[in-house]
């Protein structure tokens, strides 16, 4: 698949977000808004560490912004929980 680098972010971010009060097992998307022209949720392809997430749709943070859901199983395959840093590129999906 081509990817158009506009609709592509590369960047580091700790995980955990806080939705509500709770802390969500997510990461944020920084600038969400503007690399995919909206609010509401879009269909990404992620990279968290080297694993890859394909076809994964990214949410709304209620806060202007959108977040990467990471499992239980994929935070057990980084070696990684809520705190810790993580590298990510995200491409929006054709």
């Amino acid at each position: 698949m081509a990817t158009d680098e506009a609709s592509k972010v590369e960047f580091d971010a700790k995980i955990g977000v806080d939705v509500k009060g709770e802390t969500w097992s997510c990461i944020e998307i920084p600038d969400s808004v503007e690399l995919f022209g909206t609010g509401r949720s879009v269909r990404v392809d992620a990279t968290i560490d080297g694993i890859a997430l394909e076809n994964v749709g990214v949410m709304p943070t209620g806060a202007n912004g959108h977040m990467v859901s990471l499992s239980a199983k994929v935070r057990k395959a980084l070696g990684k929980d809520v705190g810790d840093e993580v590298h990510a590129v995200i491409t929006r999906r054709a």
